[in-house]
């Protein structure tokens, strides 16, 4: 996981065989996205506000579950 301190994101993974997510929010909890890009998370950990890319990109784009 890399950390990441923006907005209420804490930490986030990336499990390029099963093109999974992970991702750590400011309450502890960590959800996981399916169907996830290589190229996609690289430019989710590397855009200049990745909090804003998260709730515009990230929450409602992919199937998530609850991991915590």
């Amino acid at each position: 996981m890399k950390k990441l301190h923006s907005g209420n994101l804490r930490a986030v993974g990336y499990d390029e065989r099963n093109r999974t997510m992970d991702v750590q929010l400011a309450d502890g909890s960590v959800l996981q996205y399916s169907g996830v890009s290589a190229d996609f998370h690289r430019r989710f950990v590397g855009s200049s506000s990745p909090w804003s890319f998260y709730r515009d990109n990230v929450e409602e784009a992919f199937a998530v579950r609850r991991l915590r």
